[in-house]
């Protein structure tokens, strides 16, 4: 079961109801990395000092404000934590407004509301007076660091927090010159509009989402599967931990799938001949090293030695492949 992202309060008037804050969307995005096609390596983003051009390590990146060409004010974390309310993990409805009064431009994302053990009542009578009402709860609530205005509204068994976006970060339409005048001045006819209503008609129907799919995911995925039972694993790079974006998204389990699926299905890679190969390399030089009877100390060199020439000499087997 997925885990909450905080658990508090949703409270309204002097009613106070326990819930938890869950995830409402699943992202399916698949992506891609760069590699260098001259050896398949993965090309890396770097944190480069302008000036110096060496790498900056995160520990020393702090967060600044330009707030003239050139000239900037470093933040504290603790500054930017202060900024949002000191409500944090509660969902504070400030008002209810009718339902279908905010604009579809103004939702942005979905998180569910669940109710906390033992706190079905409170949870259950606000989302039937809401559905009653036809009213939806106009809230701010604090999300890691920063403070969201969010809408709480009814939809089936659940309450469903929505954040909203600020009127400040939606663009006017009226900036882009859109046709204002009334249909005739386009001489768009009567009998024209009569026909464009009878063809809506003709393709109405319900709104069924399970019936919609992202054909374009699908197809890439058989394309991705394609590749893989054709050519193998080309690579495997092991990789130093960076550190992953805040909402990152990731295919790492439909990846795992396809790979399981690939190896499979196909004989020997040549990446598994050169592993095959190290192994056989590593044995034959711990041998050599026991016949030897030498000291640890002594031995330890050549074998690292030993086991860094075999690594080198399995990729160049492989690009002969």
């Amino acid at each position: 079961m997925a885990r909450p992202i905080w658990t508090g309060t949703l409270s309204f008037g002097l009613l106070n109801v326990p819930i938890r804050l869950m995830t409402g969307e699943r992202r399916s995005d698949i992506h891609f990395r760069m590699l260098d096609q001259r050896d398949n390596t993965p090309v890396r983003y770097e944190r480069v000092n302008a000036d110096t051009g060496e790498e900056v390590p995160w520990k020393d990146i702090v967060k600044a404000f330009e707030y003239q060409k050139g000239n900037y004010v470093v933040l504290e974390e603790e500054d930017i934590k202060s900024a949002a309310s000191d409500a944090h993990e509660t969902v504070e409805i400030d008002s209810f407004i009718d339902a279908g009064d905010i604009p579809p431009a103004y939702f942005e994302k979905p998180y569910i509301l669940a109710p906390a053990k033992k706190a079905e009542k409170g949870y259950v009578l606000l989302r039937e007076t809401l559905k009653k009402t036809g009213k939806i709860g106009i809230a701010r609530v604090v999300i890691r660091t920063r403070e969201y205005l969010a809408a709480v509204m009814p939809e089936g068994d659940a309450l469903l927090l929505n954040i909203l976006r600020y009127e400040a970060e939606l663009v006017d339409p009226e900036e882009y010159g859109l046709p204002a005048k009334e249909a005739a001045a386009y001489r768009i006819t009567p009998k024209e509009i009569q026909m464009a209503s009878d063809l809506v008609k003709s393709m109405a129907g319900k709104w069924k989402p399970g019936d919609y799919r992202d054909d374009f995911r699908d197809k890439l995925r058989k394309a991705i599967e394609k590749r893989l039972k054709s050519k193998g694993i080309t690579t495997t790079v092991n990789e130093e931990d960076e550190r992953v974006p805040e909402h990152a998204t990731t295919n790492v389990v439909d990846f795992m799938a396809l790979l399981k699926k690939s190896i499979g299905a196909k004989k020997r890679t040549p990446a598994k001949k050169a592993a095959v190969k190290n192994a056989a390399t590593k044995k034959t030089a711990a041998k050599k090293a026991t016949a030897e009877k030498a000291p640890a100390k002594k031995t330890a060199a050549p074998k690292a030695a030993a086991k860094k020439s075999t690594t080198r000499k399995a990729p160049a087997k492989k690009r002969r492949a």
